[in-house]
């Protein structure tokens, strides 16, 4: 199912193969919307192989870090594209930048509300375009899309760019989270069409 305006664009082009583009912002996830009666309860957890685990709360990341603003292409794996989204947070490599991550951490799962997980390796966690995102244009981000906190990974299909954080565990072996455990690829690479495991 496709959303919005469609364009079809060539894929060497901004749109990876089979993707169609749209000037909507679907929402899709499995699971419940969580809903915050306080937001001062809520806290992102940084553990697994670090010298120095943190808990941040959601004041925290809006004011101990730097805060940037990035434009970027999103691809589902559905098969809808939407260019020159608009994010605004922190990135993954200014958030971590205390923990002390140990040498043989090399993959990151990212954990959500009601236990949902996504695996990414550590190069794709740090990448100079991964963020951790509070809003999008510029607003707060909508419970439907994550409100307080989402991963924001463009590079990878956008089921990586996980919702409802609460925590960022770092592991020394690729550990496959939800959608990776119901058939979906491990990596998620757009431009490789990588969206099923038998891909």
């Amino acid at each position: 199912m496709y959303f919005g305006k469609k364009r079809r664009t060539h894929p060497t082009d901004r749109v990876p193969p089979n993707q169609n583009v749209t000037t909507k912002m679907p929402v899709l996830h499995a699971g419940n919307v969580p809903y915050y009666e306080d937001i001062s309860k809520w806290n992102l957890q940084i553990y697994g192989l670090v010298e120095h685990p943190k808990l941040y709360t959601l004041n925290d990341i809006m004011t101990l870090f730097p805060q940037v603003d990035l434009s970027n292409d999103i691809h589902c794996v559905t098969g809808w594209s939407k260019l020159d989204a608009s994010w605004q947070g922190v990135r993954t490599m200014d958030i971590i930048k205390d923990v002390n991550i140990k040498d043989y951490a090399h993959y990151v799962i990212l954990h959500a509300e009601e236990g949902w997980t996504t695996n990414l390796s550590i190069e794709d966690f740090l990448k100079e375009t991964s963020l951790l995102a509070h809003s999008f244009n510029n607003e707060p981000l909508t419970p439907e899309h994550g409100f307080p906190l989402r991963g924001v990974f463009p590079h990878l299909y956008f089921w990586k760019s996980a919702k409802w954080l609460r925590g960022i565990q770092f592991t020394e072996h690729n550990h496959p989270g939800f959608w990776e455990r119901n058939g979906y690829h491990m990596k998620g690479d757009p431009w490789k069409e990588e969206r099923y495991a038998f891909d």
